[in-house]
């Protein structure tokens, strides 16, 4: 099993821990750092929609609180058998905290790694 492929089970694992009453739809994320450790997310929902905090920014947000800066890879995973990619909000945080990055998006068959570039084209910056 090569490194993408571990980091994707990784994150099917993260999934699990899930707070997802409202759609049923669990998420989960493995970000990982240049200095190879793994920080993973789920979802976790709220009454209040706007409240709810995707898995890829739970991963992320919890390696910038331990002071990691250079996350390299984020994978994510759901139960779905379609592939399952980083919403509008999450793709812009993505672009901003590993915007040299790598995403990986998969099922129980297989996986695609994306450049953050693919996943957000023309992404909004403080330097535009």
């Amino acid at each position: 099993m090569d490194d993408n492929r571990k980091l994707y089970e990784i994150a099917v694992m993260a999934k699990e821990n899930a707070y997802a009453p409202y759609s049923g739809f669990k998420v989960g994320a493995a970000a990982l750092t240049d200095d190879g450790i793994v920080y993973t997310g789920c979802n976790v929902e709220n009454s209040s929609y706007g409240a709810t905090i995707c898995a890829e920014r739970t991963a992320i947000a919890k390696a910038v609180s331990e002071g990691r800066r250079n996350i390299v890879k984020l994978a994510i995973a759901s139960d779905s058998k379609e592939y399952t990619y980083p919403c509008g909000i999450c793709r812009q945080v993505i672009s901003e905290l590993m915007p040299e990055g790598e995403i990986i998006v998969g099922n129980e068959d297989d996986i695609i790694i994306y450049k953050v570039s693919e996943l957000l084209p023309h992404a909004f910056t403080l330097d535009k």
